[in-house]
């Protein structure tokens, strides 16, 4: 049987490392790593040690099968006795490693087979690993890749010659993803797990969206403007707190731009659905807390440093709008502030200065009207 032929696998070499854009050594080691797991298949046992060197000129392959020397053999495949290491070797010591040579020019046919599948999954290793190397300094950037398919749990994205996926975690809520198309995806991470290295991609992180704005917004180049936190729940909504450096600058104007152009252009990336809140940034964590918390008016903030909460007092018309829809608002002004925030209905008590204003508005106005009336 002759499946398995060593002078066209020398001749593979060559055309597999042109074709797969990997070194040759790469490649003869695969090579050799499946004649060894061929070799073993045919004539060993299933851990022997076993090692193959592929002669390229002139198309055979030695095996060499270790063997340690130790002085009861228990395994005739894994051990040998000193005495017969030493017919081999005449200065053999306990625990050495005795290697036995094979000559080999071919295989049976499901040895061959074996060979054959260690060769199509190594080389797939080798190509990603040297394909993931190139990625290695665009993680954190964002790159445009098309939909491979559409799993229960990931989307896999094909990016130049890589592809990556997408985990649930990192997709946008209520996104549809269709073969084929085309999607923009933030390089989040290279994992090397068990299954090989994975490129891992998202749409669903802070800096997806603070990428996007980056290229809205040409003032966070020039450092005009920064973003100082951002916090997300992808698909729904998105709060961004934002600083200017230059006086006389208003910040969230400067990244909702003219007719709010730029942030619909990155509303138009991820979807309509997710809305974005764009707040000032304050020094002043009382203010940035109320700010935070907006489209809500905050009537009051009383903040605990040590606990890093703070407790915020709404009027009663505010109080939902303040905790959002399931918790939202509350929960994304709480990470963009950094302080776990509690929605208290403000009282009488708590407020007096709110609850005195418009009594004396509606006097005052009440008056100026009564004046007018007499001077006419």
């Amino acid at each position: 049987m002759d499946e398995l032929n060593l002078k066209q696998l020398t001749l593979a070499v060559r055309t597999i490392a042109d074709e797969k854009n990997l070194p040759e050594e790469t490649v003869l080691s695969v090579i050799e790593q499946a004649i060894a797991a061929a070799w073993r298949r045919d004539n060993g046992e299933r851990d022997q040690e076993v090692r193959a060197e592929l002669n390229t000129n002139n198309g055979t392959a030695i095996v060499y099968v270790g063997r340690e020397v130790v002085e009861a053999v228990g395994s005739e495949a894994h051990e040998i006795s000193l005495e017969d290491a030493r017919k081999v070797k005449a200065d053999a010591e306990l625990g050495d490693i005795i290697e036995d040579k094979y000559e080999v020019t071919s295989f049976g046919r499901v040895a061959a087979q074996t060979a054959k599948q260690v060769v199509l999954q190594r080389l797939r290793e080798a190509e990603r690993e040297v394909v993931l190397e190139e990625y290695e300094d665009k993680i954190g950037t964002v790159v445009t890749g098309t939909v491979q398919r559409v799993e229960p749990r990931v989307v896999r994205v094909e990016i130049g010659k890589a592809s990556g996926i997408i985990p649930q975690s990192e997709q946008i809520q209520g996104e549809f993803y269709s073969v084929g198309s085309r999607v923009k995806v933030f390089i989040k991470d290279i994992e090397r797990e068990n299954r090989g290295p994975q490129l891992i991609l998202s749409r669903g992180n802070e800096q997806f969206v603070e990428y996007l704005f980056r290229q809205e917004v040409p003032e966070l180049e020039t450092g005009a403007v920064e973003i100082k936190a951002i916090a997300r729940e992808a698909g729904r909504r998105t709060k961004l707190a934002v600083a200017s450096a230059v006086p006389g600058v208003d910040p969230v104007g400067t990244f909702v731009g003219g007719h709010g152009t730029r942030v619909q252009a990155v509303m138009n990336e991820i979807g309509d659905q997710e809305k974005i809140d764009i707040v000032t940034f304050d020094e002043n964590s009382e203010q940035f807390i109320k700010n935070a918390l907006s489209p809500a008016e905050v009537v009051k903030v009383e903040i605990d440093e040590e606990a890093k909460r703070a407790k915020v007092f709404v009027s009663e018309d505010q109080q939902s709008i303040a905790i959002g829809r399931g918790g939202q608002n509350v929960r994304l002004a709480s990470r963009l502030s950094g302080y776990e925030l509690d929605i208290e209905q403000a009282t009488a008590a708590t407020a007096p200065k709110a609850a005195e204003k418009p009594k004396k508005n509606i006097e005052d106005s009440l008056l100026s009207a009564v004046e007018e009336a007499t001077e006419e």
